[in-house]
């Protein structure tokens, strides 16, 4: 049997409830209008009923926080205090305490419940005070009460709550409201992250070709015969030198490259936002009544 918080259960549990919320009412012994603490959270079970409240006992015994069963509680929205039925300054005492750290188990639940099994107050119904046998019978409402002179004992494989209704169900004689809830799907989206586009630059390098024309100098030598070769010149004209007799320069062009920069395209980077309709289903739940007469005549209106 595992239980829940109520929020852990059911996040939006007060549009259930018409906005009230039991966590924070103050607590009252029935009858004598004592306060015995505050309502700090609620424990429901894997259906969502309602099996425990967990009650801080400030006003009676100061940091000690211990279990309620639903059916030993009366909720009152109009005064927005939650009575106890039947309980005790000395049951309360007797009671373990509740502490979150600590696993909630059978064992632990036993050790509540026998606190509460225990006579306190005459007006209260057989099975309130007294563990149930399976051997003793039914009560009214189907359900095992212990018969007299008998050791009452419970299964722990085959515990229900239901076996103990006056711990765990409607405590209202008369009049009950049932509520009968469904479950409805809320579509709301949630903005995530699915990745990255990082957007870079890298230098490509490639080999360019130009032809320059270039100039080169060179010397030509041209020896040719005079039309007065064998001429007779005189001693003055013919001058025999040696040596360096003439100097010529001879020049030449070379290619000389340099590079330049210049903008060769724009890239403009932007989001765009595509819209797409995503289909998905879930299971709802729903509450149904169901009437159990015993062949007696019910109206329904």
């Amino acid at each position: 049997m595992v239980l829940y918080k109520l929020e852990d259960f059911e996040p939006s549990y007060q549009e259930s409830f018409d906005g009230h919320d039991i966590k924070g009412l103050g607590v009252y012994t029935q009858g004598s209008d004592e306060k015995v603490g505050t309502v700090s959270d609620v424990l429901v079970d894997e259906e969502g009923h309602f099996r425990y409240l967990i009650v801080d006992l400030g006003f009676w015994i100061f940091g000690k926080k211990v279990l309620l069963p639903i059916g030993r509680a009366r909720v009152d929205y109009n005064v927005d205090r939650v009575y106890t039925i039947g309980l005790t300054r000395e049951q309360a005492e007797d009671l373990p305490e509740f502490d979150e750290r600590q696993t909630l188990d059978y064992d632990y639940e036993e050790r509540v419940r026998g606190v509460y099994r225990q006579p306190t107050d005459s007006n209260l119904p057989v099975e309130t005070a007294t563990p149930l046998d399976p051997l003793a019978g039914l009560d009214p409402l189907g359900a095992p009460v212990a018969a007299l002179g008998t050791t009452p004992t419970y299964a722990r494989d085959s515990y229900t709550y239901e076996n103990e209704p006056a711990l765990y169900g409607l405590n209202e004689q008369d009049h009950q409201t049932l509520r009968l809830y469904e479950e409805r799907l809320i579509a709301n989206k949630r903005r995530q992250k699915t990745g990255e586009v990082t957007i870079g630059k890298r230098v490509e390098t490639d080999t360019a070709r130009v032809a320059v024309p270039v100039e080169r100098e060179r010397v030509v030598i041209e020896r040719v015969t005079p039309a007065d070769a064998g001429t007779a010149v005189s001693g003055r004209e013919a001058d025999f030198r040696e040596g360096e007799v003439a100097r010529i320069e001879i020049h030449e062009e070379t290619p000389e490259i340099r590079k330049e920069a210049f903008l060769r395209e724009e890239v403009r980077v932007r989001k765009v936002v595509d819209q797409d309709t995503v289909e998905t289903q879930e299971t709802v739940r729903r509450e149904e009544l169901d009437v159990n007469s015993a062949n007696l005549p019910i109206e329904e209106r």
